[in-house]
């Protein structure tokens, strides 16, 4: 995951020097790590000639150079998940790995938050009520998901509210999934290189949600796991989304270091995306029902209801 400056994105942060240097363009990282070659062909070339021109010599701060970079490759790729980003602490050559301790505090994190799982009830009507505000490891709360999504299998219908999901795992994004459909179902992740690794776990033992209309709550606060999880349900006309349009996190590759403050997050996956509609990069997640995300669990209560009685 790239270092992030909020929840599920990657976001460059003011230059403490702004006249420092400027570094080269990642026209390495570009044709190296790029699954699309002519593309990254493309866009070195454009960076390579705004170099020769002297188009970055006015830049005198490292953020709107960062900025700018980054608009010049999407625009010769196409390729929204490109991000070139400055970041204020200096970037590890080789990142120190995760100690024992730090993954002992990550874990009572998790759980100290109840794994995310921050409301769970029943509404009149019997209608489910999930607020889910991350995406844990199923490692650490996989216990936790069964028994909450094994309590919400007596609902008629079911509301996911992920308005303040920051993200998190992609993992628990299948995990979760595989309880709302009888049988697999692909949800596309632009992370994953491997297509077998796409497909939920469906049917998950325990549960009926299978054929229960589901609503989905997102906002401008909805990151990249929940946007994962929003996006794939509403490709395969799963789930209601309603209420905002998601936050757009680009973090969906892999960051590589191009020197001590700069670097760049690069799409890595050959799997071919195949839903109509661009993923959740910069753009976000649209919902099938516009609404301002303060009233989304209003609305979807009502909806909710409405269809239940008509069952």
């Amino acid at each position: 995951m790239f270092p992030p400056s909020r929840p599920g994105s990657f976001r460059p942060t003011r230059s403490a020097s702004p006249g420092s240097a400027i570094p080269p363009s990642p026209h390495a990282n570009l044709r190296q790590y790029d699954p699309d070659s002519a593309a990254a062909t493309r866009a070195a070339w454009t960076l390579r000639a705004n170099e020769t021109l002297g188009r970055y010599r006015s830049i005198g701060d490292p953020e709107q150079f960062a900025t700018e970079v980054t608009s010049q490759v999407r625009k010769a790729t196409g390729d929204l998940h490109l991000e070139v980003a400055y970041i204020r602490r200096p970037l590890l050559a080789n990142p120190v790995a995760f100690s024992p301790t730090d993954e002992a505090r990550f874990r009572a994190s998790q759980l100290a938050a109840n794994c995310g799982f921050s409301d769970v009830r029943f509404l009149p009507h019997n209608i489910g009520y999930l607020k889910l505000d991350m995406f844990p490891e199923v490692n650490v709360c996989g216990d936790t998901a069964i028994t909450t999504m094994k309590t919400l299998s007596r609902a008629d219908a079911l509301i996911i509210d992920l308005r303040d999901n920051s993200g998190g795992s992609p993992d628990m994004v299948m995990f979760l999934a595989g309880w709302l459909f009888p049988h697999p179902a692909f949800f596309y992740n632009p992370r994953e290189n491997d297509a077998s690794h796409m497909w939920t776990r469906s049917p998950m033992a325990g549960s009926s949600l299978a054929d229960k209309p589901i609503w989905v709550l997102t906002s401008p606060r909805t990151y990249s796991a929940a946007e994962h999880f929003s996006y794939n349900l509403k490709m395969l006309h799963r789930a209601t989304l309603l209420g905002e349009t998601t936050g757009g996190a680009t973090d969906v590759g892999v960051f590589h270091r191009i020197d001590d403050h700069f670097g760049i997050g690069i799409r890595e996956s050959r799997v071919r995306n195949p839903y109509p509609a661009p993923d959740w990069a910069v753009n976000g997640v649209s919902p099938n029902v516009r609404v301002p995300a303060a009233d989304a669990l209003e609305t979807a209560e009502k909806l909710a209801a409405q269809q239940v009685a008509r069952r």
